[in-house]
């Protein structure tokens, strides 16, 4: 399978009232493996970047006034993510803002080209909530280390994103505990008569069942209803 995980930096927030993109990134997934192709431009706006927008990214009317347009740049794009699967947080922001683009030059919309989108904000919210769901809490809740991001970058984010993208999506097939090799599992028999090695019983102290009751709730309540864990108690 072959996803692409993209970030964009613009002038604002609304494409629709004349905000434009100044920075665009992506990074290539193939079987959730990072390869090394990368696509990485800034791009001039045709129009000014309010500083507001320029203390988030740091690109200014004067640093990108060289850089291509956007017209310049959309077939290189296209041909990066077209027949991949998007993934983007909060991938309406980013998908709005180029669809917006695309529609300038009648090249219809992102979902014209790629399959389907992922919004690794959503995902996030369903397995996280009530908790922070941005990239640095994400990065700190994921053991990613994103000590160098200073200011929003769109390459960077993409980088992180990515990895925070494969931590939450990682190990949803071994839920139970099984060891996968290959196409199994690895079973461990013991030799008839063998003597068996004493186990250790560790009780849960009262803290870690209040926390584990919260952790179901939660699961609970982002599944509507759909706990295995809480069904399986009532049922016992």
């Amino acid at each position: 399978m072959r996803q692409i995980v993209l970030d964009t930096e613009t002038t604002g927030l609304y494409p629709d009232r004349g905000d434009r993109i100044v920075e665009i990134a992506a990074i290539e997934l193939c079987d959730r493996v990072v390869t090394d192709r990368r696509f990485h431009r800034y791009i001039n706006p045709e129009r000014d970047v309010p500083e507001e927008a320029a203390r988030v990214h740091g690109l200014t009317w004067e640093r990108l006034q060289d850089e291509p347009l956007f017209a310049d740049i959309a077939p290189s794009l296209l041909e990066f993510i077209r027949g991949a699967e998007i993934i983007a947080h909060n991938a309406p922001f980013d998908v709005g803002f180029i669809n917006s683009e695309f529609a300038r030059l009648g090249l219809g919309k992102v979902t014209d080209h790629c399959p389907s989108v992922i919004d690794t904000l959503k995902l996030a919210k369903e397995l996280h909530p009530g908790k922070k769901n941005n990239l640095d809490a994400l990065c700190d809740r994921y053991f990613v280390d994103n000590s160098h991001r200073t200011l929003h970058g769109a390459l960077l984010d993409t980088e992180l994103l990515g990895e925070v993208y494969l931590a939450m999506t990682r190990g949803q097939d071994s839920l139970l505990g099984e060891e996968e090799t290959g196409g199994g599992s690895v079973r461990v028999e013991m030799e008839e008569g063998a003597p068996r090695i004493p186990v250790r019983v560790l009780r849960a102290s009262d803290e870690d069942e209040a926390l584990h009751r919260q952790q179901l709730a939660d699961i609970d309540k982002a599944s509507k209803g759909k706990c295995l864990w809480l069904q399986l108690e009532v049922q016992s």
